[in-house]
């Protein structure tokens, strides 16, 4: 993919995009609004835990649909491997008219990347903590931040190895406690329960979250 668009080509893309959307201002004016925590939903054919979830897959429907039920912003599966997603659905939810800031969820393990995703539309990136150093993690963030995109930093592997795709809500509730906790809290971190909500039923049960948000 690189050797068909090289940075070169990305950058003069870059340079007709339109500006990236607020995804962080985007959480908080629906948190404003309503006092609950915000939704990101997400776009996802199939995952590797519990296989395709959805034969008549059309992104830009079910994006729609998100948006028309209340979601704050959109998370969209690009990868093609574990998850059945693409850059270009990424692109076909940008240009269908969706409002809500997208963010782009795929492995990203180098820069080019980045770029890619900002031509195709995305606001927001997803960077992994568990693949990434953290001087990478560094240098992709200040990329991040020269595009306008928001940089949203998957650190669940401090509780569960990425290996097993497992998922456990309690984890955003053990990032949020003791000393880390009040570090996050002190440098105004906006902090996102990534997956594992399945119900509302389920949104009580990480009341740090809640008490987080509301502030």
């Amino acid at each position: 993919m690189k050797e068909k668009k090289p940075y070169l080509v990305l950058k003069k893309l870059l340079d007709k995009a339109p500006p990236a959307r607020d995804f962080i201002g985007a959480l908080k004016e629906a948190n404003s609004r309503t006092g609950f925590p915000d939704l990101i939903a997400e776009v996802k054919k199939a995952s590797p835990s519990r296989g395709v979830l959805r034969e008549n897959f059309d992104p830009v429907e079910i994006a729609k649909a998100y948006e028309k039920g209340g979601a704050a912003c959109l998370s969209v599966l690009t990868d093609e491997k574990y998850f059945q997603g693409s850059f270009e659905n990424l692109e076909l939810i940008r240009n269908s008219g969706v409002q809500c800031p997208l963010l782009c969820k795929e492995f990203v393990i180098d820069a080019w990347q980045i770029y890619y995703a900002r031509v195709k539309g995305a606001d927001a990136i997803l960077l992994i903590a568990a693949i990434l150093p953290d001087l990478d993690i560094k240098y992709m963030t200040k990329i991040c931040k020269l595009f306008g995109l928001t940089a949203l930093v998957e650190v669940c592997s401090l509780f569960a190895p990425l290996e097993t795709f497992e998922l456990d809500i309690a984890n955003t509730k053990k990032l949020l406690q003791g000393e880390r906790g009040q570090k996050i809290r002190e440098k105004g971190i906006m902090v996102v329960g990534e997956s594992g909500l399945f119900t509302p039923a389920d949104i009580p049960s990480i009341p740090l979250v809640n008490n987080f948000f509301g502030n």
